[in-house]
């Protein structure tokens, strides 16, 4: 069986959530839970040619993250100063956690009517 491409996989995750959309943003796939960003996809341009995928965290969850597997997760260029996580989409990737952390920081962002059509 063929492996799936990283980037369709975030974005069939992320479909699934109500009200999200995707635009280009500084080059890169980004997607937006109501009118807020939550994630972005890099082909490699950041991280030694290697694809991530960066995402809104909650307080004190990117240093956990790293900490806890430095070599999957790490602090991105530009937005981990705001706490956002980057995960490494390389080799055996394991997508219900990039699921999990995906659907964390959606709900960080996502409006109020989303959440209750995702919650129902």
């Amino acid at each position: 069986m063929a492996k799936k491409d990283p980037l369709e996989t975030v974005r069939t995750i992320i479909e699934a959530l109500p009200e999200t959309s995707e635009k280009l943003s500084h080059g890169s796939p980004t997607w937006w839970g109501g009118k807020k960003t939550f994630a972005c996809f890099h082909s490699g341009g950041y991280d030694e040619g290697r694809r991530a995928v960066w995402i809104k965290a909650p307080e004190g969850a990117q240093e956990d993250l790293i900490a806890a597997d430095p070599d999957k997760f790490y602090r991105p260029k530009y937005l981990g100063p705001s706490g956002w996580v980057a995960m490494r989409l390389e080799g055996k990737v394991d997508w219900d956690e990039v699921r999990f952390l995906l659907l964390q920081g959606y709900r960080m962002v996502a409006p109020k009517r989303a959440l209750a059509q995702l919650d129902d």
